[in-house]
């Protein structure tokens, strides 16, 4: 039988899966058994017949599967397959780029762990957001922020990554006085190597901690107060300028590889956005048929990569790129990171104190901080989008608390097992809903096994780290363009006519540029008299996001300006205002499904009214949170994808 089921375009101009309710009946009553109706153009029914599937003009963006439901096993694998290989580019990106930025770029077998690492620790913070967290339907993968501290540091001290002999490696013969050496040059390299992941790991971890106290005391409402898009704006800007180094790496080997991919997935996610592709598939009632689907726009980073991967194969194959491992067109070639494989254990389980025991550094520390507060607030941003999306009401106070405390618990375990960065929420994931219309936590519940099936198995995660490095730099070409883009949509609820806010964007972007590089180039300047305060200085000052955002939010918050010229003022409102904002928008659910599934005795302690992540059981407050226009805004730009840089 065959079936062409047509997707239309609804007024928003989205498209996605239609269907029709036969009933108000069934709609109530029925809406699991039968989603949809079929109009048969020929009476009898027999193979061959074309069936169609309408969509309902009374309610086109109707769910498939709403927060609380869970689709078929088999679909449900479909659906976390397919939220899995939206996200998993960023995460194998960062996790490259941290990897350079601690030294272990030639060292394949160790980026095999961080990656695994990474993977696994998306898998549980992602479950843990679904289950106890806001419990909407969230991907947190891996926050390109806290690499940012990490490459200041790199250029603060060039030499950091060069080894040199130890004490301990040399020995004096008291006969002759001659100088013996006993130096492991693989052996030093992997120390310090570890040494730089260790303190990356204690860092993450206090992050962790205050990250989650932000969100478990509720702070984040007091913080809201003072910090608005003109200090975000200028601050996440920096975030993606200042990568440009790391992606110039990747894509050097072979330009034409990189712009091809980069070109590639931007035709598929823009050019083709309005067009559906045909795509046969099966089910045991409907049997073999054709839909149309835009699965070319859902996957076009992953599809670019694929092609530019084929590509690099073929020139391989065809002996176009260099033998020589010294020339840097050599690591263009698809069997350059082969041996990363063979070096990869079969099974890795990551665990606390893999790397040994986690140490300090101030310098990162204060970077890892700016990247948290960074973090939290792009977060919170998600969660409103996310439940505009899923139709359901704006998540209360209590329930965003508990994600924020949620991500911090994240970063913590992201820091103990040697993940190389905290987690953050994936917007990307959240456009996928819109497409697809399915908002079913257990999708992504589903999503955060795959990651954990995923970081178990090390043979199966090196084959990432083979991606060719040009294939990398053109996917980064078109995220990051991406996320630049996202970031300047902040902008959309401040006053940009504002002599006073241009000036304060200005000034801080370019004072966040200058600094940095003037640390780069004369950092020996700094001369305390004490070597570890000179480097702490010499790590904050060459940090943009450290510079811009501690001058933008002094600047927004000492100019004299109005909240609603400042654009804070559209970022808060009161539940009594949202509500009568979005009384015309018809929920699938109700703020029910914020609550923990706990028993009804645990629920209704009145104890709970002192504690900041649960719902009080005796009385609605009226609290503190994003509008609409914040929400609308994450929910227009999550459609194309935030990669979580």
């Amino acid at each position: 039988m065959s079936e062409n089921i047509e997707i239309r375009e609804n007024g928003n101009g989205v498209t996605n899966p239609g269907f029709h309710i036969d009933s108000e009946d069934e709609k109530k009553n029925n809406h699991r058994e039968r989603k949809v109706s079929y109009k048969e153009e020929a009476e009898n029914g027999g193979p061959g017949n074309d069936v169609t599937l309408d969509i309902s003009e009374d309610n086109p963006d109707r769910l498939l599967y709403k927060t609380s439901e869970t689709p078929p096993f088999h679909l449900l694998l479909f659906f976390s397959l397919q939220q899995m290989l939206m996200s998993i580019s960023g995460t194998l990106a960062i996790t490259l780029i941290a990897s350079k930025v601690i030294c272990a770029g030639e060292d394949e077998e160790f980026v095999a762990y961080m990656l695994s690492s990474a993977l696994f620790s998306n898998g549980i913070c992602t479950i843990l957001m679904n289950v106890v967290g806001v419990r909407l339907p969230l991907f947190q993968g891996a926050y390109g922020g806290y690499i940012i501290p990490l490459l200041t540091l790199l250029e603060v001290d060039p030499n950091k990554c060069k080894i040199r002999p130890s004490l301990q490696d040399t020995a004096v013969n008291s006969t002759n006085a001659s100088v013996v050496t006993s130096f492991n040059e693989e052996l030093e390299m992997r120390n310090l190597i570890l040494n730089n992941m260790q303190e990356l790991q204690g860092c993450l971890i206090t992050v962790g901690v205050i990250h989650a106290l932000i969100g478990g005391t509720g702070l984040i409402g007091f913080l809201l107060r003072f910090i608005g898009p003109v200090t975000i704006v200028p601050t996440i800007l920096l975030l993606g300028i200042y990568v440009v180094d790391p992606i110039l790496d990747f894509c050097v080997p072979n330009w034409g590889i990189a712009f091809l991919v980069s070109a590639v997935g931007f035709i598929l996610a823009f050019y083709l956005a309005k067009y559906n592709m045909l795509i046969p598939v099966w089910s045991p009632k409907g049997g073999c048929r054709i839909i149309k689907y835009p699965i070319h726009q859902v996957f076009a980073i992953l599809i670019s990569m694929i092609v530019g991967w084929i590509v690099s194969w073929i020139i391989t194959a065809a002996g176009g790129f260099t033998d020589d491992k010294l020339d840097k067109g050599y690591k263009a070639r698809s069997d350059s990171r082969l041996s990363g494989i063979d070096a990869a254990d079969w099974f890795i389980f990551p665990y606390p104190g893999m790397h040994g025991a986690v140490s300090f550094s101030t310098p990162v520390f204060l970077g890892f901080l700016i990247a948290t507060f960074l973090s939290i607030l792009d977060s919170i941003g998600d969660y409103y989008a996310c439940a505009s999306m899923s139709r359901v009401p704006p998540p209360p106070q209590h329930a965003v608390n508990r994600g924020i405390m949620v991500e911090g618990i994240g970063t913590i375990i992201s820091g103990a097992i040697g993940a190389s960065q905290a987690t953050t929420t994936y917007g990307g994931n959240i456009g996928a809903i819109g497409v697809t219309r399915v908002a079913s936590t257990s999708v992504f519940v589903g999503c955060g096994v795959l990651y954990l099936v995923l970081g178990v198995f090390g043979k199966l995660s090196a084959v990432f780290i083979s991606i060719p490095n040009p294939v990398l730099g053109g996917s980064l070409i078109t995220m990051m363009g991406m996320f630049i883009g996202v970031t300047l949509s902040n902008l959309r609820p401040v006053s940009l006519t504002s002599t006073r806010n241009l000036a304060i964007i200005g000034t801080s972007i370019m004072i966040g540029l200058i600094i940095p590089e003037y640390i780069k180039k004369f950092g020996s300047d700094i001369d305390t008299g004490y070597a570890d305060l000179n480097f702490s200085l010499k790590g904050l000052l060459g940090n943009p996001n450290f510079v811009c955002g501690v001058l933008s939010c002094l600047l927004d918050n000492t100019v004299p300006g109005t909240l609603e010229e400042r654009g804070i003022a559209a970022w808060q409102s009161n539940d009594e205002e949202e509500a009568s904002k979005t009384m015309a928008q018809n929920y699938e659910e109700g703020k029910e499904i914020y609550e923990i599934p706990l028993p009804n005795r645990i629920k209704q302690w009145h104890g709970w009214k002192y504690v900041p992540f649960m719902p009080d059981p005796k009385q609605k407050k009226r609290s503190r949170s994003l509008s609409g226009q914040w929400s609308r805004r994450k929910s227009l730009v999550a459609g194309v994808g935030n990669t979580g840089y």
